[in-house]
This record gives C-alpha cells, sequence and structure tokens, in this order.
C-alpha cells in the first residue's frame, strides 16, 4: 500500500478478535491514522490492536497518564494489554505500566527517547517545547528513567534520525532487551518490512521472557 494511503480506512480495532490486546501509542504530534500500518503489522501477528483514541500527540498533559489509564481499562479484557509506544508514545508506554502493572503485560518502545539528558537526546527538542507548552526537562508528571516492574523491550536504530540512538536503547537497568533495527524514525510507524521485523522480536521476547 502506498504511504500516503497507509492511514485510510476504520480507526477502530484490528486482528483477530480473540487475539491477544495492544494498545498501540503514537508518537509527537502524531495520531491514530499515522500509526495505522502500525496497528495493522501487529494485526498481521495475531494481535487484536487497538488505537488510543486521544488524537494528535502534543505532549505531555497534566491529565494524560489519567487518560491513558481510562482507555487501558476499556481495552483490557481480564488479559494483561501489551503496550507500543512509538517515539514519545513509549515514554508514556513506560510510566502507563508504572502506574497499572496488574494490567500491563509489557512495554514495547520504537524509537522512544527515555534514556539519557532529556535536552539533548532528540532533535526537535524545540519543536516539542513551542507545542507543549513546557520544558523537556520540567513535564507535568515526574519522569522516571529505571525500567517499569513489566517486561520491557526497546527497539531502537543507528540511523534513526530524530532520536538519539543510545537514549532509545537504554541501558540494562532501564530495559530487558533492547534490539537494534536497521530504520528511520517514521519507518517504525509505516514501513511493512520494518513492522515484520518489530512484530518478529516481540514475539521472541514475550516467549523467551515468559517462559523464563
Amino acid at each position: 500500500m502506498p504511504r500516503a494511503l497507509a492511514g485510510l480506512g476504520p480507526l477502530g480495532p484490528r486482528g483477530p478478535e480473540d487475539g491477544p490486546p495492544a494498545l498501540v501509542l503514537p508518537g509527537f504530534l502524531a495520531d491514530d491514522r499515522t500509526t495505522m500500518e502500525l496497528r495493522r503489522g501487529l494485526a498481521r501477528g495475531g494481535w487484536r490492536t487497538y488505537p488510543w483514541e486521544l488524537g494528535t500527540n502534543k505532549g505531555a498533559r497534566a491529565d494524560t497518564l489519567e487518560q491513558l489509564g481510562r482507555r487501558l481499562e476499556v481495552v483490557h479484557d481480564l488479559r494483561k494489554v501489551l503496550l507500543v509506544g512509538w517515539s514519545l508514545g513509549g515514554l508514556f508506554a513506560r510510566e502507563l505500566a508504572r502506574t497499572h502493572p496488574d494490567k500491563v503485560r509489557a512495554v514495547v518502545t520504537l524509537g522512544s527517547p527515555f534514556s539519557g539528558d532529556v535536552r539533548t537526546n532528540t532533535n526537535v527538542r524545540g519543536l516539542y517545547e513551542w507545542v507543549a507548552g513546557h520544558k523537556v526537562e520540567e513535564p507535568p508528571f515526574p519522569r522516571i528513567t529505571d525500567k517499569p516492574p513489566v517486561p520491557t523491550l526497546a527497539i531502537w536504530s543507528r540511523r534513526d534520525g530524530i532520536v538519539a540512538p543510545a537514549a532509545a536503547r537504554g541501558t540494562p537497568e532501564e530495559t530487558d532487551r533492547s534490539v537494534e533495527i536497521d530504520a528511520s524514525h517514521m519507518a517504525f510507524a509505516v514501513s511493512r518490512p520494518v513492522l515484520e521485523r518489530v512484530v518478529d522480536e516481540i514475539a521472541r521476547f514475550l516467549k523467551d521472557f515468559e517462559k523464563a
């Protein structure tokens, strides 16, 4: 499907109705249209995928985690939910898992700058501060870099172009596994070959971690 058409189609749940649930959180200035191909990729892998339904991600707000908590309640069906966050969405996913670990199966971040100095770990700091209305080092809820209390997989790329590789890779204290995939920042959301690899890495991670 041409990239220009990738966001077309119904925004509701995708994938087999009995598939394990996955909630996808978009990156900065992205929305559920932007993550359509990401959700399609997960659906092809057997997941029942859900959009975040919070419009365009314009940065952290004081009620972001509260809203995401309500969304998680809707998606949760007695089975724990996989949280997949692209870019800034991955930071939200990690914090959501801290507040609702009983409902989260695992967190997967795709090119998310969760590690390192927030003032230098992306090249969109100025734009973020202008849109979000706060400095990156002064978010409206605490920024915690330690690993959330659920399994965490960080997928990153040396040629991301937006997020510093080390920031998306993290350290052993911040994530359970880090996997490098050759991709641009946008490819994590729209490239079918990249998403096939992402889905494979998620399956491998969960198999290894849940078997241990």
